[in-house]
């Protein structure tokens, strides 16, 4: 069954910036990607085959920088492309987003840290915690002895390096300040504690680095609050506002994982009734069409604010332009603000298709954990985001978070 309302090209209809080859790409992975569900969720980490797919498919290299063979897509390219992908799993996607946002946090490095990232291996891939969970102290010849642990490492198990938050400490043990560190996945052990009910194949799991050290060109300052040196003027991607950046991307897995929803439902609830009633076909019960045309109106509000976003975050880096406060929360805001119109276009297609929704052998319980499970990162917290966005349109200097 096809409604002509219900675009065929989504997510590109939402920006004409989007990189229509690299979404055809993910959507060519679509059979693939969704065949390994059942083992992702199974095993708790995505499948070889899927990992082994998106790396030849270069969708791990999203915002890799040229000179290293990656695309340096922009933040709508990188938002549809994940959109895409969410449609055939959601843990995929978000393993996806996570790993291609941490790839660009190396990229903002200076060139000795890339050259040592993305020179030597072009399929290196990073994973990342940047709360900072982690010591770091200082040695005698500049190093730093790193010590902590991060939980939810999104894509740990498929990466080679990870970026870790960490607080730096002086003699006396006083933190002085925060930064991210990067390590080789050799040098840490990942403790086994992903057993959760949604997203069980992004693998999340904890890191632990005991004693590593780690060269001080591989210790970056934390940039919250403010923008990261530019330390690479032609390339602009690589100036991107930072928070607005790791918030946003939160986002496109929830938008395909609503759009799969959706799809699911106008190929198969043609196919029955309504029980308890004398409607032979669910599509000729008006309740059905509300809840299918409200649900495709919050989908196409949620797009419509999350590429919004991604248009001013990608126009500011291009111009070579900070982010004010007031627009980095609007940013926030607009995440949080998506991710709860996905989550409610989800629960409304539920109910069009009933309780069977529930049955394991279909999708549609599997989308409704992974969205649910997703939306409550903590960045993305609707509430959290409206507080402080709030303040800043009533012109109230005192925030309640860092993190902007």
């Amino acid at each position: 069954m096809s409604v002509s309302g219900v675009p065929g090209d989504f997510p590109l209809q939402y920006s004409p910036a989007i990189d229509a080859g690299l979404v055809q790409r993910a959507r060519d992975l679509g059979p693939l990607i969704a065949a390994g569900t059942a083992e992702a969720e199974r095993e708790r980490r995505l499948p070889e085959a899927t990992v082994t797919a998106l790396a030849e498919a270069g969708l791990f290299k999203l915002t890799v920088p040229l000179r290293y063979g990656g695309h340096q897509a922009d933040f709508a390219t990188f938002l549809a492309v994940n959109a895409e992908i969410a449609r055939a799993c959601g843990s995929t996607a978000w393993v996806s987003s996570l790993t291609n946002i941490c790839n660009w946090a190396a990229g903002l490095g200076p060139d000795r840290l890339r050259d040592e990232v993305f020179g030597t291996d072009p399929d290196a891939r990073l994973c990342g915690v940047l709360a900072p969970s982690g010591t770091a102290v200082r040695t005698g010849d500049g190093a730093y002895l790193v010590n902590g642990s991060w939980g939810f490492a999104s894509g740990c198990l498929h990466a080679t390096w990870a970026l870790v938050g960490v607080q730096v400490a002086d003699d006396s043990g006083q933190v002085t300040e925060f930064g991210n560190v990067l390590i080789p996945m050799d040098q840490i052990t990942i403790k086994d504690t992903w057993h959760v009910t949604g997203m069980r194949g992004s693998g999340s799991n904890t890191l632990i680095a005991r004693d590593v050290l780690v060269p001080a060109h591989r210790y970056t300052p934390l940039a919250i609050g403010g923008d990261q040196p530019d330390n690479h003027p032609g390339e602009p991607l690589y100036r991107s506002s930072l928070v607005p950046a790791l918030t946003l991307i939160l986002a496109g897995p929830q938008l395909g994982l609503a759009r799969a929803a959706l799809d699911h439902t106008l190929a198969t609830i043609g196919k029955r009734g309504i029980s308890y009633t004398f409607y032979e076909q669910a599509v000729q019960a008006p309740s059905t069409q509300f809840l299918v045309a409200e649900a495709v109106e919050l989908i196409d509000t949620a797009a419509l604010h999350v590429f919004r976003s991604a248009a001013q975050i990608d126009q500011a880096a291009a111009e070579g332009r900070a982010m004010d406060v007031t627009e980095r929360l609007r940013v926030r805001m607009d995440t949080g603000y998506a991710i709860t119109r996905c989550r409610q276009a989800i629960d409304l297609l539920l109910d069009a298709n009933g309780a069977s929704s529930f049955a394991e052998s279909n999708p549609l319980q599997r989308i409704w954990r992974d969205s649910a499970t997703a939306a409550r990162h903590a960045i993305a917290s609707p509430g959290i985001s409206a507080e402080a966005y709030g303040r800043a349109l009533l012109g109230i200097q005192e925030q309640m978070t860092p993190v902007i």
